[in-house]
């Protein structure tokens, strides 16, 4: 496996929120297979991952535990360590354009098809994979890098997803708005308003008795996608606790977030990948 880390960093007024460029640098992480003289190239598909954690925090549960479990299935990965805390929309979404942008630049380097890029995000990571897939045509992430459609997710996984300034997780969207919140930026951050036919497809799960983030909110998400013709997948699991991961021993940390049934995901997940 080859394991890099790089730090990414983006375009933004800096001054204007009164931060310090240095500290707000994002990093991926790769893990790839390496390309074998004996198996010779496959062209995989790539997945960049978004953990979750409030927008206060990036998971590491959400993080490594995936990535080795996609990474098994064929399938390259990359974990984005965004910046938290009170960092205004869109810095982390410009985070996440770059990061998307660098994995098809590098494609041939890590075995990957360049058409075949998936951004999956958890809960709050969620929010964020979400927001790149519903925004990556829009001017204000484009235009900072001068992209065109380098950086534009070829499908979405939602895991337990915030998704609305309704009904949701308000620490956040709290984060979110730290710096604005005019009507304008929380049309822009309620993803399900956002939704175009420019949006990829997508696979969605959730629980439906999740106490910290509602299944309203994957449900509005799987509304929006209906009425747009955008084709997706919805699964929703009748108990589980928020944050499940994996869902099984390899993440959890206790016995709440273990649950057979919802560990189901994963299976389903690297099937609609390969036969999305």
């Amino acid at each position: 496996m080859f394991y890099k880390e790089m730090y990414i960093d983006v375009p933004f007024d800096y001054e204007k929120y009164n931060l310090n460029r240095e500290e707000c640098k994002a990093v991926i992480v790769n893990y790839v297979t390496d390309i074998s003289p004996e198996m010779g190239r496959h062209n995989r598909p790539a997945v960049l991952i978004c953990p979750g954690g409030g927008y206060d925090f990036v998971s590491d549960r959400e993080g490594e535990p995936i990535a080795m479990e996609l990474l098994s299935k064929g399938i390259q990965c990359f974990v984005l360590k965004y910046c938290c805390v009170k960092k205004p929309f869109p810095l982390n979404l410009l985070q996440a354009a770059a990061a998307l942008a660098y994995i098809r630049k590098n494609a041939y380097d890590f075995d990957i098809n360049p058409d075949d890029i998936t951004v999956m995000g958890f809960s709050a990571g969620g929010h964020l994979a979400g927001s790149l897939a519903v925004h990556w045509n829009k001017d204000f992430v484009k235009e900072p890098f001068g992209f065109t459609t380098e950086h534009k997710p070829n499908a979405l996984v939602l895991c337990y997803p915030v998704i609305s300034v309704t009904d949701t997780h308000e620490g956040s969207i709290n984060n979110l708005l730290c710096a604005d919140a005019s009507d304008e930026n929380k049309k822009r951050i309620s993803l399900e308003l956002n939704v175009d036919a420019d949006t990829p497809k997508t696979f969605i799960w959730h629980c439906a008795d999740d106490g910290c983030v509602p299944v309203s909110n994957s449900l509005r998400f799987a509304a929006a996608l209906n009425e747009k013709k955008i084709p997706f997948a919805l699964h929703i699991f009748e108990k589980g606790d928020h944050g499940l991961a994996l869902a099984n021993h390899v993440s959890a940390i206790n016995e709440s977030q273990i649950n057979e049934d919802a560990a189901d995901w994963m299976g389903l997940v690297v099937k609609w990948i390969y036969n999305k």
